[in-house]
């Protein structure tokens, strides 16, 4: 199988991100690469099936695929039309079902295509080559057939899925032990990892965590063993790729840190006070996408519209990792701004006067970019608006508050108590969430039958219950005991115990937002090279993977950055709110000039840090690998089997105690 060399590696040359190498690889190393001459001189027909269409429609746009000379885009398993005059792009998945519908395409007097270019998303098994090759119909009719390598998801411009939304209970569940599912569950979606190496070139030096019990050899709950097993089915594909794909590193170019989801599970739940999580976990969207009401263009009743949040709003790209009150607070000043010095605004908030012949021609000018400048920010102070009712209503501070002391160890078992006696209009989600920081903190105080007392006091039903006691068996064995400074509790000097410790010498900023997800620790002590080798071990046999290897780095690595600031931000409006006012913390994203310098110093980034968890991740983990890229000057790549909101991950944990969970026929399982 051929394998094309990407002009975009991370090796040399413009350095380019991770979405943006994804991108120019299925846009330039597979659409582009059939083209005879200029890419619109002749029309082609894209077939994919189910996954890779996932693939790329998470990738590109559909703008970006007719310019490669696209024009029609089907699927491989509906009937479609004979197209002889055309040639056709297949990218598919490496199965037989695929193969044998793209022979029937081609074989025979009449192929479907005058010409096809086959691109598979994952590395194909010979078998499936010699069965293609025997077909002596088809073999003159293949223009080019290879494997692209291409089989994972973008989510962000640094984040991934592997699309598996029900991985928390095939490998974690009650029917995870000794499971076929869920060994096939795991070499999926090692596959699809080992491609994100592929399509970048990269080759990593992969660390795991580690079972907790004497030894490897002694760890028999599956669950326990999940990391390792991962990580081993990495390495395995990565070692193949070292002799398959020309040019591939044979050193080590960047580090692979393997989790699950058992190392933090205050993240998942915990309200995250950021403009991106806030929109997914308090508004009913579906996906990125938010559909308000709008006022009729013909005087009728209000129309529905539908917003996409994603990184090509300029504004939401801004906005997504600030503190919700630093959010609505800039939107008021853009929004502000924008009336004051928009000629057309202008014209349109006078009060019925007669307007001058250049005022009319100021308005015309000013009008196309001022609708659809107006339609944005009026979209986000309406979102903005919203969520801060949202808080109100329910009296989100105050719960807020009391799970960060929780975390940090300023609150206890008195505290929770006073809350769920004094609150009891509080949604049943919300103190569900709240006894879920509390087990994580205090999980004595759920043994026995303390747990069904404090599930009596805050009024939550049995099946409620399931999503607390099912937190242990993301522990693995009972015998496993946390060590290091990630455990659940390790900090006894406070009130109580503690989750996290207040960081010091932070930018100060907003209060509400001192809770970081144990992956910023974790990252921050690899790229030390401080974390533990026993709790986080390397599969690599080189000497060189046990000690830091940002030292080495395939690209020139510069002295760590400082992100923050030496000076104390501005004195907040009398707008802010007191729940919002500042504390120690930083958000890594506190100046629209941080933003500017980061953007444009892409050419001195160290190596990649890809960290991936099993069992879905969360905005906030996402937010703090933006954050560390900015901070440690090596782009962090968040991969994970899917990407959750606390009432989808809370569903899941639920499910764990089912014995059998449904297979999703969309997982190419």
């Amino acid at each position: 199988m051929s394998f094309s060399d990407s002009e975009t590696s991370s090796h040399g040359g413009e350095y380019k991100n991770f979405k943006q190498i994804s991108r120019d690889r299925l846009l330039h190393e597979m659409l582009r690469t059939s083209d005879s001459g200029d890419s619109r001189s002749s029309w082609k027909v894209l077939i994919m099936d189910k996954v890779t269409v996932k693939v790329m429609s998470s990738t590109c746009k559909m703008a970006d695929i007719t310019d490669q000379g696209i024009s029609l885009v089907e699927d491989l398993f509906r009937r479609r039309q004979p197209l002889p005059t055309m040639d056709a792009i297949y990218y598919i998945q490496p199965s037989k079902e695929n193969v044998v519908m793209f022979l029937s395409d081609m074989s025979g007097r009449e192929p479907l295509y005058r010409k096809a270019y086959v691109y598979f998303s994952s590395p194909i098994p010979k078998d499936l080559v010699a069965r293609i090759k025997n077909d002596t119909s088809v073999i003159p009719r293949i223009g080019a057939l290879g494997e692209m390598n291409f089989e994972y998801f973008p989510i962000d411009s640094q984040g991934f899925v592997t699309d598996h939304e029900r991985a928390l209970g095939e490998l974690f569940g009650e029917s995870a032990q000794n499971s076929r599912r869920a060994e096939a569950s795991l070499n999926v979606i090692a596959t699809r990892i080992s491609t994100v190496f592929a399509s970048l070139k990269e080759f990593p030096f992969v660390r795991y965590r580690a079972a907790k019990g004497q030894d490897e050899s002694t760890a028999t709950n599956f669950r326990e063993l999940v990391p390792g097993k991962l990580a081993t089915a990495i390495w395995n594909n990565i070692s193949m790729y070292k002799s398959s794909i020309p040019n591939y590193p044979q050193k080590e170019t960047c580090e692979l840190l393997i989790l699950d989801r058992s190392v933090d599970q205050i993240a998942p739940v915990i309200h995250e006070w950021t403009y991106d999580a806030m929109c997914h976990d308090l508004l009913d969207m579906d996906g990125n996408k938010y559909v308000h009401e709008v006022p009729s263009k013909t005087g009728g009743p209000p129309e529905k519209k539908e917003v996409l949040l994603e990184d090509q709003d300029p504004v939401w790209l801004e906005l997504r990792h600030t503190h919700i009150a630093d959010a609505s607070e800039r939107l008021h000043d853009r929004f502000t701004n924008f009336v004051s010095k928009n000629k057309a605004a202008q014209m349109e908030q006078r009060d019925g006067s007669e307007l001058s012949t250049r005022d009319l021609q100021k308005m015309v000018q000013a009008l196309p970019q001022y609708n659809e400048q107006k339609e944005r920010l009026s979209t986000h102070v309406e979102i903005a608006g919203e969520l801060n009712k949202i808080i109100r209503e329910t009296g989100l501070r105050e719960l807020g508050q009391l799970e960060q002391d929780l975390v940090f160890g300023d609150a206890g078992t008195k505290e929770v108590i006073n809350y769920l006696r004094s609150k009891q209009d509080t949604s049943g989600e919300n103190k569900l969430r709240l006894m879920m920081i509390y087990a994580s903190v205090y999980p004595e105080k759920f043994e026995g039958d303390k747990a069904a007392k404090l599930m009596q006091l805050a009024k939550l039903s049995p099946e409620d219950m399931k999503a607390v006691k099912n937190m242990r068996m993301l522990e693995g064995s009972e015998k496993r005991k946390p060590s290091g400074s990630f455990s659940l509790k390790f900090d006894s000097q406070k009130k109580g115990n503690a989750a996290r410790k207040d960081r010091t010498g932070e930018e100060e900023t907003w209060q509400l937002f001192r809770f970081y997800p144990v992956i910023e620790e974790l990252v921050d002590k690899m790229c030390k090279g401080s974390l533990s080798k026993d709790d986080y071990q390397c599969l690599n046999n080189s000497q060189k993977a046990t000690r830091e290897v940002n030292g080495s780095s395939a690209r020139n690595v510069p002295p760590k950055a400082t992100t923050e600031s030496t000076n104390p931000r501005s004195v907040r409006s009398r707008r802010t709110p007191n729940w919002a006012r500042s504390r120690t913390s930083d958000d890594g994203y506190s100046s629209d000039s941080n933003l500017r310098s980061f953007s444009t110093d892409f050419k001195n980034m160290g190596q990649r840090i890809f960290v991936f968890i099993i069992g879905g991740a969360t905005r906030s983990e996402l937010r703090v690998c933006h954050k560390l890229t900015a901070k440690l000057r090596r782009e962090v790549v968040l991969g994970t089997t899917s990407l959750d909101d606390p009432p989808q991950y809370i569903t899941k944990l639920k499910l764990l105690s089912e014995k059998e969970i449904a297979v999703d026929p969309g997982l190419g399982i």
